[in-house]
């Protein structure tokens, strides 16, 4: 494994241990991204630094949820929103309407756009 692939690693498990959880961004009402991730993706470990920057830039306005694809306990979840590949990015507005969906790498300048879109 390469080094940026180990510190992607651990900035994603970095993120999921510290994300909102997703039953308290369903109850607040701030808007929210989804992401739909897995340890061994390495576009997932790539992008972890990325959403790790705008996460603590816009930590205030918008929640940031970390549902790993591998866990049991998300089934139900990744049903409900057609999860069909890692990563899966989803922003919802504040009423937990979903407003945008991607799947795969996102550019950094589209990502940041969408972050602050979400948070005005």
């Amino acid at each position: 494994m390469s080094h940026s692939s180990l510190m992607g690693l651990a900035t994603l498990r970095a993120m999921a241990k510290e994300s909102v959880s997703y039953e308290s961004a369903m109850t607040n009402s701030k808007p929210t991204l989804l992401e739909f991730y897995a340890d061994w993706c390495t576009t997932c470990q790539g992008m972890a630094p990325i959403v790790r920057n705008l996460e603590q830039e816009y930590r205030d306005d918008i929640n940031v949820v970390m549902l790993n694809i591998d866990d049991p306990k998300w089934a139900k979840i990744i049903a409900t929103y057609h999860v069909t590949g890692v990563p899966q990015f989803m922003f919802l507005d504040a009423h937990h309407t979903v407003t945008k969906t991607w799947v795969g790498k996102v550019p950094e300048p589209v990502m940041t756009h969408f972050f602050a879109n979400l948070a005005s």
